[in-house]
């Protein structure tokens, strides 16, 4: 028995089932090839022992990790959780498994953790990038880890990269809006570092320009996050507008929901005094009190063809691997929160 306190090695599994190294590891990674009654005796000795084999140690012998990273802005949101889902449904066809990781939408969060993917020597990174200069990408691919982009393409970077484009969803969210008569617009953007909510914004512009209004018909409320909080924070704005707004286009969901908040503690009608139109169709946009108009993403096979990406380029045929970008097409999902026509 191993002493206590001790961490049950692969010897120790051995000397209890009395015999060699060798003969435990084939049994760990080729048990046909281990007699039967051979085979069951060091599995019984695992067993009694409680031995765990050292997956670290293997990949180090390997030189192949079985384990990607995901590093996304915020696992609060649902979208980003369904892009998990995606990513690691591909990863686990593939018997590898995905370690996820949020950096808050916060630059330095973002360089610690590829810092920490860079000593784990993880086999490759799914990132949606939070720091706009790329500085942070930058620094990490000295250390030649494969990294896919997501729900992003950062300037400067040659990567694959699986993205959506924003700026047609925008043109569609105020496109909607203009075409229902809306003439005083608010944009709710959040963080202005980030090339969504940037993206997002110059569609809104161009549907604007395509209705023949100017742009001023745009008022743009930043906020310093994408989640609920941050949208009851503006509609509270919206509320204090000298000129208040007929309709409003959120960067996300969340925020749009936390402006649904606000303007139902106020008794302001949904959509009879002012429409809503969010992002992403996350699954609380259609279970909400006014059931909530999105620009649809497709989370989950992007998260999906992100993986598979960079299973591509870290896999057998890796020589072969040619990095590219895929641009997927929003949708828009109309709801009660903008039916109202003016």
């Amino acid at each position: 028995m191993a002493e206590k306190g001790r961490t049950v090695g692969i010897k120790d599994v051995a000397r209890e089932a009395g015999v060699s190294v060798g003969t435990v590891s084939n049994v760990i990674n080729r048990p046909d090839a281990v007699p039967e009654a051979t085979r069951v005796r060091v599995q019984r000795a695992i067993a009694r022992l409680g031995y765990v084999r050292s997956e670290s140690a293997r990949q180090l012998r390997a030189g192949r990790s079985r384990i990607m990273a995901l590093l996304v802005l915020d696992m609060g949101n649902p979208f980003f959780v369904d892009v998990a889902r995606g990513a690691e449904r591909a990863a686990r066809e593939a018997g590898l498994g995905v370690m996820v990781c949020n950096s808050a939408q916060n630059p330095r969060e973002e360089a610690a953790y590829l810092s920490l993917f860079a000593e784990q020597r993880v086999r490759g990174v799914l990132v949606t990038p939070a720091d706009a200069d790329g500085g942070n990408l930058a620094a990490f691919r000295r250390h030649r880890i494969p990294f896919v982009l997501v729900d992003r393409v950062a300037a400067g970077t040659s990567e694959c990269s699986v993205s959506v484009d924003d700026v047609a969803g925008g043109r569609m969210a105020v496109g909607h809006l203009a075409a229902a008569g809306h003439r005083r617009i608010a944009y709710v953007s959040g963080p202005g570092h980030l090339q969504q909510v940037l993206d997002r914004r110059e569609g809104a512009l161009a549907a604007l320009e395509e209705a023949g209004l100017p742009p001023e018909t745009l008022r743009e409320l930043p906020t310093e996050r994408l989640d609920v909080a941050a949208g009851r924070d503006a509609g509270h704005r919206l509320l204090g507008l000298p000129e208040r707004p007929t309709a409003v286009f959120c960067a996300n969901d969340l925020l749009a929901l936390g402006v649904l908040q606000a303007l139902y503690a106020a008794g302001v009608d949904v959509p009879g005094e002012m429409a809503i139109v969010g992002y992403d169709d996350i699954e609380f946009a259609a279970a909400a009190a006014v059931p909530l108009t999105s620009v649809r993403q497709p989370a989950a096979n992007m998260g999906a063809l992100a993986a598979g990406m960079l299973l591509e380029e870290t896999g057998p045929q890796a020589r072969e691997h040619r990095h590219r970008r895929v641009v997927l097409q929003p949708e828009l999902v109309v709801r009660d929160s903008s039916l109202i026509r003016r």
